[in-house]
């Protein structure tokens, strides 16, 4: 799923592309699409562009005569900018927003159509879409440590619920606590003072590193390889993959349809963790530790 550092530079290229622009015509292909009826999509056509923002994952386009146009990637929403006129791809083509200055195509690579386009009229409606997240690129550390104990969860869960922190997702939590050397299962209310300093201090640097990142690799060609997976992350999709600061291979727990991504050594003083159905299927023969690990595999060899 795009998350703030994908979604900081899809509006950055989205603003200069279309700021000031008309927004001529919504060409909706996919009936799973459009989540609103009042105001039709036809109030938002013919409206001059003033603006396009970020509300936690998703994109705003901001209209005059106070409409406004929120569009939610999910988990394989993109975008493509294309020439005016342009087409919607067969299969995975979800809709195209003509614009005077060009066309931004939505595609989504899923058979499951979860991407959602709402036209809201009024600062009101807007607002009720926002889940209310704490910007963490505008907080300080207090702030930053109040939200985290306003609700008594693990690491993981805290940093992705949107209520808490807006736009931080499966990708970037990983990378967080990663570089803030915390278990993704430790207990947000568990912290120390200094604990907590360092986890808003990775926070800041990982995705203030992951947009300036972000910006040199797109330069002024418009983003299209947007993806949670990248070579330079430090544990996200790299299991079984050496940790860069200490070597240890990276370990994973997966849970519903997501995946903690972490350094057993870095992050857990070497302590496997196992997610509650694992551990119950294996009982006393999960490893606990790293070294246990290897003695395993090499028994098994």
């Amino acid at each position: 799923m795009p998350e703030l550092p994908d979604i900081t530079l899809y509006v950055e290229h989205l603003e200069r592309r279309v700021a000031g622009a008309t927004l001529v015509r919504v060409r909706v292909v996919s009936p799973n699409l459009l989540m609103t009826v009042d105001p039709p999509l036809e109030a938002v056509e013919g409206r001059q562009v003033t603006a396009v923002r970020r509300m936690g994952k998703r994109i705003v386009f901001v209209l005059d005569g106070d409409l406004y146009l929120v569009l939610h990637l999910m988990v394989a929403g993109r975008l493509q900018w294309k020439d005016p006129g342009a087409k919607v791809p067969g299969r995975v083509g979800l809709a195209a927003f003509e614009f005077t200055t060009g066309t931004l195509i939505l595609t989504e690579a899923s058979t499951r159509r979860r991407a959602t386009l709402h036209a809201v009229a009024g600062r009101r409606a807007l607002v009720r879409l926002d889940p209310g997240g704490l910007e963490p690129l505008d907080a300080d550390t207090a702030t930053f440590a109040e939200r985290l104990r306003s609700e008594d969860h693990t690491l993981k869960r805290s940093l992705t619920d949107p209520r808490l922190f807006s736009g931080i997702g499966n990708a970037y939590s990983d990378e967080i606590l990663h570089a803030a050397r915390l278990s993704p299962f430790k207990l947000s209310r568990s912290l120390s003072d200094e604990e907590y300093a360092r986890l808003f201090e990775a926070t800041q640097t990982t995705l203030r590193g992951w947009i300036a990142r972000l910006q040199d690799e797109a330069g002024e060609a418009f983003p299209e390889k947007v993806t949670a997976f990248r070579p330079g992350m430090a544990v996200h999709g790299r299991y079984g993959q050496p940790c860069p600061e200490c070597g240890s291979p990276v370990q994973r727990v997966v849970y519903a349809q997501n995946e903690a991504n972490y350094c057993a050594t870095c992050q857990t003083e070497g302590r496997l963790l196992a997610d509650r159905s694992l551990s119950r299927l294996l009982r006393e023969d999960w490893p606990r530790t790293l070294d246990e690990l290897e003695r395993r595999k090499r028994q098994t060899s």
